[in-house]
């Protein structure tokens, strides 16, 4: 069975659904951020878990 990919912001099952994103970290580039397309466009906030960094800025 594959892993499932959730949104960072929100925890929802995001695998293979449009408007989508998946970005390292912009601070330390350790993890990888997932965004469902409702958090993107309502702006919610994120956290990397290694280095404590919160977006969107």
């Amino acid at each position: 069975m594959s892993e499932q990919i959730v949104c960072n912001s929100c925890k929802k099952r995001i695998t293979n659904k449009a408007g989508t994103t998946m970005f390292p970290c912009p601070k330390c580039a350790g993890e990888e951020i997932v965004r469902c397309e409702h958090c993107r466009e309502i702006v919610s906030r994120y956290a990397c878990s290694k280095c404590g960094f919160i977006g969107p800025n």
